[in-house]
């Protein structure tokens, strides 16, 4: 691993067009680069798959979508994470691509995409609390496959009215706060690594 150039994957659990969330990591994925990092910006609905099913894996194994989203996992040092709430959670379809990355392959070792790497998380919603439900949930889970989660987060309510038509946040203290994690996670990764 590069130290002056950490490689980062900043994704968003939202597959909508006009998401919020990939607004918000992208603000925080420009922050990280002007840290030198050598950022990845990931659409999980460019990589579709299935429902996970133990089933399917045994007879068919991983999808394709699924082993080029893990290749790309596998060669990052750390992740820049954001994620709608839907139902005081977390979104199915982050939670169903970590699912599917997670299983192992003959000869792997066991969560090589998660264990260690390094991550920050972010959350924009239309209700008050912008999203820290599900925060919580997505932070237990990314600790419970090995992963190192920042204490630094974010949550950005009244999402529907935070950002500009440029993607920008409105208020400027707010979107240097988004900016300021992939920052921090890219002098985290050039730390440790």
């Amino acid at each position: 691993m590069n130290k002056t150039s950490p490689k980062i994957i900043a994704l968003s659990g939202s597959s909508r067009v006009k998401s919020w969330n990939k607004k918000l990591v992208g603000i925080a994925a420009d922050g990280a680069r002007s840290a030198g990092a050598e950022v990845t910006n990931i659409n999980l609905a460019d990589f579709p798959m299935p429902l996970y099913n133990g089933d399917l894996e045994e007879k068919q194994g991983l999808p394709n979508a699924v082993q080029d989203l893990k290749s790309l996992m596998i060669n990052c040092d750390g992740f820049l994470i954001a994620s709608p709430e839907y139902n005081g959670g977390y979104s199915a379809v982050l939670k169903n691509a970590i699912d599917w990355i997670s299983r192992p392959v003959a000869g792997e070792e066991r969560l090589r995409a998660f264990a260690g790497k390094k991550a920050v998380i972010m959350s924009a919603s239309p209700g008050a609390l912008g999203g820290v439900r599900g925060l919580t949930q997505l932070r237990q889970i990314l600790t419970n496959i090995q992963m190192i989660v920042l204490p630094d987060q974010a949550s950005v309510p009244g999402a529907h009215n935070a950002f500009k038509d440029d993607g920008a946040l409105s208020e400027e203290s707010q979107h240097q706060r988004i900016f300021d994690l992939g920052v921090k996670l890219t002098l985290f990764v050039q730390k440790l690594d």
